[in-house]
């Protein structure tokens, strides 16, 4: 398993609608394998294909955080929200895309996913709490949005011109 680079704000690639994955074959479990090296090593709880520029339709999540908790990874493939509840709740929200930057985020608190696993059979998950607002975020992605898009647009166009002036030095150094 590699380690990948992660695609930060505001590479292009972060809007690109991601693409279904139509077989599960053995560069889908290496894509899947390297995620999870990326996401761990972040760290992150949640990581979406797109995000080590690789626009397909796939999510790892594990949300234990600390090193000493039991890794519970999981994946998703064309994960699609069926369901969202009509109560919201509110959770700070970060992005591995958008280092060091953190917001409160309103999202349904409970969400329906269907979706395929490893090995390509058809899932459905009732998410609440942490994993709902995970789920939402890792698809949103899937989309070509970003956690941002739910703040307002002053904060969005501030955080947007900061990681645009930043990685405009990157380039020059």
């Amino acid at each position: 398993m590699t380690i990948r680079p992660l695609i930060i704000l505001p590479d292009p690639v972060l809007r690109m609608p991601s693409e279904p994955i139509k077989a599960i074959g053995k560069d889908i479990g290496l894509l899947v394998g390297d995620m999870f090296e990326t996401m761990y090593d972040a760290p992150g709880i949640g990581l979406a294909a797109v995000q080590v520029g690789k626009p397909l339709r796939l999510v790892t999540i594990d949300l234990a955080k600390k090193t000493d908790e039991e890794k519970s990874p999981q994946v998703f493939i064309n994960p699609e929200i069926i369901w969202a509840s009509e109560e919201e709740s509110s959770y700070e929200e970060g992005c591995l895309s958008i280092p060091d930057y953190y917001a409160e985020v309103t999202r349904p608190a409970a969400v329906r996913v269907r979706y395929r696993d490893i090995k390509g059979e058809a899932q459905e998950i009732l998410a609440e709490g942490l994993l709902a607002t995970c789920l939402q975020h890792e698809i949103d992605h899937l989309d070509g949005v970003l956690f941002i898009d739910h703040i307002s647009k002053l904060k969005r166009d501030r955080v947007v011109k900061k990681f645009t002036k930043d990685a405009k030095l990157r380039e020059r150094a």
